[in-house]
């Protein structure tokens, strides 16, 4: 059975989520098709989307919300996370000069009323910061997160990519309590397990979202040789594919990491759960660890 992480205000999300940064480059984008894959991920348990205003650019909600309009019913059934705060030259921004962030409230405020439209949503329930904006007025971003939650138009509120200083300063400004932080974390992305990331959100019992779980592909390609044979090698015991082990490593870490997988083949959102039928004892854990290091640990 899936488990269930709560956030706070009301919000829950599955332990496995899946990721729809690559919702536009699929060549189906019909509803029917999208529908579809929602369906895949609730028949595991796995109610959670995350999404964010640039995927696609500046796509992807719309196209997830063409088949919430199509299948309305769907809506009641999952749990929607988004975030904003990145500006390039596409979509809505085209004619931007310049990549950039922008975490002040008009942006913000226009962010999250484009997202609930987009997506044919009355609340989003989980909004994060996208990227750290070294131009962040604490006081205002603060606020504003802040008043987003209280007008019931965001259930909770996190951060995407923020070091422990980021997140200290923005929550010093906020009333509501900061949910998770989603970073990269992966057999290709270990540092957070020692440079402090994982550490601090541990001491503060925050739950961890961790974006690119299977190092965007490279581990099931052999980049990485000595992970990727350690991995099958685990998998056959466990008649799963090698992924299913990748996830594994991390639901095994005693901090609460979230994995959010990103696959737009209905073969493989079938098989996103299989994660859960392999068992990590510590020393399992240490061999993929070690391969991860390429020596081992001290």
């Amino acid at each position: 059975m899936m488990e269930r992480v709560t956030l706070g205000g009301g919000v829950d999300l599955s332990r496995i989520v899946y990721g729809m940064w690559r919702l536009g480059d699929d060549p189906d984008t019909s509803a029917a098709h999208v529908q579809a894959k929602v369906e895949s991920c609730l028949a595991q348990g796995i109610t959670t989307l995350d999404q964010a205003d640039i995927y696609g650019g500046y796509m992807a909600e719309e196209i997830l919300g063409a088949a919430f309009r199509a299948a309305p019913a769907l809506k009641s059934q999952v749990e929607i996370v988004t975030k904003c705060d990145i500006v390039v030259d596409a979509g809505r921004h085209a004619g931007a000069r310049v990549k950039h962030y922008d975490t002040s409230r008009a942006h913000i405020e226009s962010s999250v009323d484009t997202s609930l439209s987009l997506m044919a949503i009355d609340r989003i329930d989980l909004l994060l910061i996208h990227r750290p904006d070294p131009l962040m007025r604490p006081e205002e971003t603060g606020r504003t997160l802040d008043d987003l939650v209280q007008s019931g138009k965001v259930g909770a509120v996190g951060v995407s990519n923020f070091r422990p200083w980021d997140w200290k300063l923005l929550q010093s400004r906020m009333e509501t309590p900061l949910s998770t932080n989603q970073i990269e974390l992966s057999l290709t992305a270990i540092d957070p397990f020692t440079n402090g990331d994982v550490a601090f959100l541990h001491e503060q019992a925050k739950p961890i979202m961790a974006w690119s779980p299977l190092g965007g592909g490279h581990l099931m390609a052999e980049s990485r040789p000595g992970v990727t044979q350690k991995l099958r090698e685990i998998a056959q015991l466990h008649d799963v594919d090698a992924a299913a082990v990748a996830v594994a490593w991390l639901l095994a870490h005693p901090a609460g990491i979230l994995p959010v997988m990103g696959t737009n083949t209905l073969s493989r959102i079938a098989t996103l759960s299989d994660a859960l039928k392999v068992a990590m004892d510590r020393q399992t854990w240490f061999t993929l660890y070690e391969a991860a290091l390429g020596h081992e640990v001290a």
